[in-house]
């Protein structure tokens, strides 16, 4: 590391130590990056050791080295609070110990792999749960995760590599940082790190290499990062700098209704603009009576609340309306609040249209097109029109 790359990592470790000793409440620390592998456990631990010098109570909650010689010895010398022994089918696991670390109460604790799914029976589902609850018990937290874990980017990591990532972290979650660290490598620098046997072990290597680890995904991935580290820090900026209610106008609306296909696209569509335009979002279900809950199969209402439940983890207001006009009542909503954007899915062909009737989106496109509100149409496949 040169001198300037030095002094930049002081003044980083100085800054969230300020955030701390200022702080009434648990302070947040987050390093991402575009892959496994490029270094943000190691950064992490790095950082605890410079804490440590300065006479902080860091500890360590968990820590996953994946066999990492490098890694697990930096975690020498760092206190540990020990795990805890949770039996599940029969066999005995390990996980972070939430109650330990409130009880001990460290100024400074370190939590790996924020994505982490804990073992059934466990006080939460997952391991962001907890770190939520540690930071409302004014427990200052440092934690990792991998860009392709953040909930609104699934549709678009899905595409880059064909991978449904099934454990997720909420765009909330990541917000509630009060700092994050872009730990970057060019993806050569990386694929260099996994073809020497420093990311896994060499039985794991070529399967790699011909899967997630192709240089065209690391390419776009480290894009992805990228551009969540600098979004991050902008909204930071504007929450320090402007009054959040001086900003109107900027709202998106976003409709879904109980179709399966679309409505988890179309929230994370719109979260993702939503914080890329910093605006306040909604997400809007009008039910008709053809849609009423005992004419609506027990699936599409189960798809529909689970719909409502990730809107909420990533930052949107839900509305659920009763109507049989569904185009005036969506606009009708849209003038009242202010909405700029409203986005709805791409409507698909049947034989009413052939006879000459309107679909619900162009009900919808004809009622605003005097407004001052523009209409986002979203293919299945992520296309806007």
């Amino acid at each position: 590391m040169n001198k300037k790359e030095t002094e930049l990592r002081e003044s980083e470790v100085e800054r969230f130590l300020e955030l701390i000793r200022k702080s009434r409440r648990g302070k947040f620390k987050l390093y991402i990056g575009m892959a496994a592998g490029v270094g943000k456990t190691y950064r992490m631990l790095e950082e605890a050791h410079e804490l440590l010098e300065k006479d902080v109570d860091v500890k360590i909650g968990i820590i996953e080295t994946h066999g990492r010689k490098e890694t697990a010895e930096l975690t020498e010398g760092i206190p540990r609070i020990p795990m805890k022994e949770v039996f599940y089918k029969g066999k005995e696991l390990k996980e972070m110990d939430l109650e330990a670390i409130k009880l001990d109460k460290p100024e400074v604790i370190l939590v790996d792999e924020l994505a982490h799914t804990n073992v059934p029976g466990s006080k939460n589902e997952k391991r962001w749960q907890d770190v939520v609850e540690l930071l409302k018990n004014n427990v200052n937290v440092i934690s990792t995760v991998n860009i392709q874990h953040l909930e609104s980017l699934n549709n678009d990591i899905k595409q880059i590599t064909g991978v449904d990532v099934k454990e997720r972290v909420p765009d909330t979650v990541l917000q509630m940082a009060d700092e994050i660290v872009n730990v970057d490598l060019t993806a050569d620098e990386l694929l260099e790190r996994l073809e020497d046997g420093k990311i896994y072990d060499p039985s794991k290597i070529s399967t790699a290499l011909e899967n997630f680890f192709i240089k065209e995904n690391l390419l776009q991935l480290r894009e992805l990062a990228l551009r969540e580290a600098a979004g991050q820090l902008g909204r930071k900026i504007d929450a320090e700098v402007y009054e959040k209610d001086t900003i109107t106008g900027n709202r998106i609306m976003v409709c879904i209704s109980t179709n399966p296909e679309g409505g988890k696209h179309l929230i994370r569509r719109a979260a993702r603009m939503a914080s890329t335009m910093r605006a306040e979002w909604t997400v809007m279900y009008v039910q008709s009576r053809e849609e009423s809950s005992d004419r609506v199969d027990l699936a599409d209402q189960r798809y529909l609340i689970n719909n409502f439940k990730m809107a909420t983890e990533l930052g949107a207001e839900v509305e659920k309306k009763e109507a049989d006009n569904i185009a005036e009542t969506i606009v009708e909503y849209a003038k009242e609040h202010d909405v700029r954007w409203v986005m709805m899915g791409a409507p698909k062909r049947t034989i009413w249209n052939k006879l000459g009737l309107r679909t619900l989106t162009e009900k919808v496109l004809h009622l605003v097109e005097n407004l001052n509100i523009d209409l986002i149409v979203v293919s299945h496949n992520g296309h806007e029109h």
